[in-house]
C-alpha cells in the first residue's frame, strides 16, 4: 500500500510512525498546487489536511482509493468526484474539542485581563518606577454574572457553555443551522444575542448562512466593552468591518481564524489603531499536543477499517 502525506508539517512533532507501519508511506512538509498530482499519481491513500485534492487529479489517479482528510472540515476535497469514482475519503471528527475550548478561554483570558498591557507594563520598567504597589490603569471584569453568547452550540459550543457556566456566567446560544436545541440554555435570536451579550464566541462552521454573519450592520448592535471571539471559521466575521469598527468604539476581538490563512500581509487589521483590543492567532485552537496525537490516531484506524 502507497501512502502519501502532502503537508506534514502542519502536525508539528507529532509522530507518524503508526502510519508508516501500515505501508509504503512518503511524507512531504508542504505540498503547492502545481507538485500535488505528481504526488499522488501512484498513491493507493493520500493524507491531507489543507492540500486541495480536484476531480482532474482524482480522473488521473487510477491507483487511488482512499482520501483521509486530517481535519474535520472537509471542504478541500472534491466529494462528489470522489464518490462517482468510488474512492471513499474520510475525515476525523471530535479529536480537537478539548483543545479549541481551552483555547477560546486563552483569548477571552488576554483580552479581559489586558494582558498584552500589562505584560509590558512589567517588563518595560514601568512597575519598578511606580510610587505604589499595583496598577490599575486598565481595569478588568469578572465572567461571573455576565451574559455569554454562544453562535454554534455543537459538541465545541456546549464544552465551551459547561465551562463559562462554572464561572458564573448567563449562557445563551443562537443555532446558525436552526437544529440545534438545548435544555440548558436559551435559545435567542442573533440580534438579540448581539445586544445583550457582554462575551460573543463563534463555533460555527463556514458555509452559506454562516459566510459574512458578522458584518458591519450586525458588529454595530454590540454592546460598549463587548468581546466577541472566532474560533468557528474565517468568513465569518467580516475582517474588513472588525479593522473599522475597533477603532470607532470600545470593543475586544480575539480571532483564532481568517478568510484567508495566512494573514496577508496587507491585512487591514494590522493597521489598527486599537491594537491592544485585537488579539490574533495563526489557527492554533486545535493543535494542542493532545490533540494532534489523536488527529494522527484518528487518521490511521480511518485507514486499518478501510482496509480491514
Amino acid at each position: 500500500m502507497k501512502i502519501v502525506i502532502l503537508d506534514a508539517l502542519t502536525f508539528g512533532e507529532t509522530s507518524l510512525e503508526t502510519l508508516s507501519a501500515l505501508g509504503e508511506l512518503t511524507t512531504f512538509q508542504t505540498t503547492a498546487p502545481t507538485e500535488t498530482l505528481e504526488r499522488i499519481k501512484d498513491a493507493n491513500v493520500i493524507i491531507t489536511n489543507k492540500v486541495v485534492i480536484t476531480k482532474e487529479m482524482m480522473d488521473i489517479c487510477s491507483a487511488l482509493e482512499l482520501i483521509c482528510i486530517a481535519a474535520t472540515g472537509m471542504n478541500n476535497v472534491d466529494l462528489e468526484a470522489a464518490k462517482s469514482k468510488n474512492i471513499e475519503v474520510k475525515n476525523v471528527v471530535a479529536y480537537s474539542t478539548d483543545s479549541v475550548i481551552q483555547h477560546t478561554f486563552s483569548l477571552l483570558f488576554y483580552l479581559v485581563g489586558q494582558s498584552s498591557y500589562y505584560d509590558n507594563y512589567v517588563k518595560d520598567g514601568s512597575w519598578s518606577r511606580s510610587p505604589i504597589f499595583t496598577d490599575v490603569s486598565r481595569p478588568f471584569f469578572e465572567i461571573k454574572d455576565k451574559k455569554w453568547g454562544i453562535i454554534g452550540l455543537g459538541s465545541i459550543g456546549q464544552g465551551v457553555a459547561k465551562v463559562a457556566t462554572s464561572f458564573g456566567a448567563d449562557v445563551s446560544f443562537f443555532s446558525t443551522s436552526g437544529k440545534n436545541h438545548s435544555e440548558e440554555y436559551l435559545q435567542v435570536e442573533l440580534d438579540t444575542l448581539l445586544r445583550e451579550c457582554d462575551i460573543i464566541t463563534i463555533h460555527a462552521p463556514l458555509n452559506e448562512t454562516t459566510n459574512n454573519l458578522l458584518n458591519y450592520e450586525k458588529l454595530s448592535l454590540l454592546k460598549e466593552r463587548a468581546v466577541v471571539l472566532n474560533l468557528g471559521r474565517g468568513g465569518i466575521i467580516n475582517e474588513d468591518d472588525v479593522a473599522r469598527i475597533i477603532d470607532e468604539r470600545e470593543l475586544f476581538f480575539g480571532l483564532d481564524v481568517l478568510a484567508k490563512e495566512p494573514m496577508m500581509k496587507n491585512h487591514p487589521l494590522l493597521s489598527i489603531k486599537s491594537q491592544q483590543n485585537l488579539y490574533i492567532t495563526p489557527h492554533i485552537a486545535w493543535t494542542s499536543i493532545e490533540a494532534r496525537d489523536k488527529l494522527i490516531e484518528g487518521v490511521k484506524n480511518n485507514i486499518e477499517k478501510f482496509y480491514a
